[in-house]
């Protein structure tokens, strides 16, 4: 299934409004529309471009590692490990 480039031209990014460009593979098939603004690639699955936030790649690289629990005030004082 081919996308209609007249719906490209239509579509806009659903966070900032911006215009959208569009991205291929190696075999010119479109795979995803770019935001460039919000750094936010949409998917095209099927031939049909999915314009939720939550589906949404992040451009600036792989998701940061999940940060350590920060420690409360009594156990910093104390130096001992929160209860379990």
């Amino acid at each position: 299934m081919t996308l209609d480039h007249r719906l490209i031209d239509l579509l806009v990014c659903p966070v900032c409004k911006g215009p959208l460009t569009m991205h291929r593979d190696d075999a010119s098939r479109p795979t995803e529309l770019v935001c460039p603004a919000d750094r936010l690639a949409f998917p095209i699955r099927d031939g049909i471009p999915v314009m939720l936030e939550g589906e949404a790649r992040s451009l600036d690289g792989p998701p940061a590692a999940q940060t350590p629990v920060a420690q409360t005030p009594a156990t910093q004082k104390s130096g001992a490990a929160p209860p379990t």
